[in-house]
């Protein structure tokens, strides 16, 4: 198969941890073609299909910033590839909600790409979890002062965030002194002209923001635990988390299965699914991660199990309908 990575530019990779990159690696070592291209050189005229300036590489087993050759770069249809993957990073900004409509033409004129851009339209990261109310803690979205200040004097510790970060950018813990609550609304709804969400602090987060990962519907074996370090209120790795592979408890399972099963028939080949305790917190569509910490912990090859997913996808034509 000849694959085309909409992703952030190649130069900033970290390749140690990247999933994308080790996506990439698992598809070379099979003899797929891999190219790549940003957002921003997705295009559309009238009379033309969707294209982009894309670029082939070619990887070179280094993983340093020599990790790719490339050859030039160049112009080409979407139709042209096997399949498109869909791994840019948040923020769920309006660029990236334009990407996805480009994208979504590229689907008519026949490009098999995944995750699928209305799929990843309509479940949002975090507002998706809103389906699911039997597997959420409470939980509280607006832009509303007062409606947070009385969700925080019915909790009394809670944690708010914003609505298009990622890995714990933009998070606050406010405990039940309430000390800087009202900065900290102020700072994440702007005077009241942005939406945000608070929900109710998991104490369970000491044993770790488990990542689960799911693949054409079904989980992997093993998820990431993102334990917070020191006085840290966040799991995440980027903000300093340790990341500890466990196997997945029965009850990770079973909610893991019945929402994978349900948001795979809707175009979601990838999913990674955030859980505290037994309560789901995010729903991560646009470029879940963890393939590298899992397999270096355990051997699992999480990356083999998605590519073989994606064989399968592209040569019926596309995920599950």
């Amino acid at each position: 198969m000849n694959l085309l990575f909409v992703a952030d530019p190649l130069e900033a990779f970290k390749t140690y941890k990247d999933t994308t990159y080790a996506m990439m690696r698992e598809a070379a070592r099979r003899g797929h073609g891999l190219s790549a291209c940003e957002p921003r050189h997705l295009m559309w005229q009238t009379g033309q299909p969707v294209t982009a300036r894309v670029r082939p590489i070619r990887l070179t087993e280094r993983e340093d910033s020599d990790w790719f050759a490339e050859d030039a770069a160049r112009k080409q249809p979407l139709t042209g590839f096997d399949a498109v993957l869909m791994r840019k990073d948040p923020p769920f900004d309006a660029e990236y909600i334009y990407a996805t409509h480009l994208l979504e033409q590229a689907e008519r004129e026949g490009a098999r790409v995944f995750n699928r851009p209305r799929a990843l339209r309509d479940h949002p990261e975090k507002l998706a979890i809103m389906e699911w109310p039997q597997f959420i803690g409470p939980t509280l979205v607006t832009r509303e002062a007062d409606a947070i200040r009385a969700f925080h004097a019915e909790h009394g510790d809670i944690i708010l965030k914003p609505l298009d970060g990622m890995g714990g950018m933009g998070i606050f813990r406010v405990k039940a002194d309430g000390l800087n609550l009202g900065s900290i609304i102020e700072t994440l709804n702007h005077g009241g002209a942005t939406t945000l969400m608070v929900q109710k602090f998991l104490s369970e987060v000491e044993h770790g923001d488990k990542r689960i990962l799911i693949i054409d519907g079904e989980p992997a074996p093993y998820c990431l635990a993102r334990i917070p370090q020191g006085s840290e209120v966040r799991g995440n790795l980027a903000a300093g988390g340790k990341g500890v592979a466990q196997p997945l408890s029965d009850a990770d399972r079973a909610i893991a299965q019945t929402m994978g099963r349900a948001l795979n028939a809707r175009g979601l080949l990838l999913i990674g699914l955030d859980i505290i305790g037994e309560r789901v917190t995010e729903i991560n569509v646009t470029s879940p991660t963890c393939f590298s910490e899992i397999f270096e912990q355990t051997g699992c090859n999480v990356a083999a199990m998605f590519i073989d997913a994606l064989e399968k996808a592209a040569a019926s034509g596309g995920v599950k309908q």
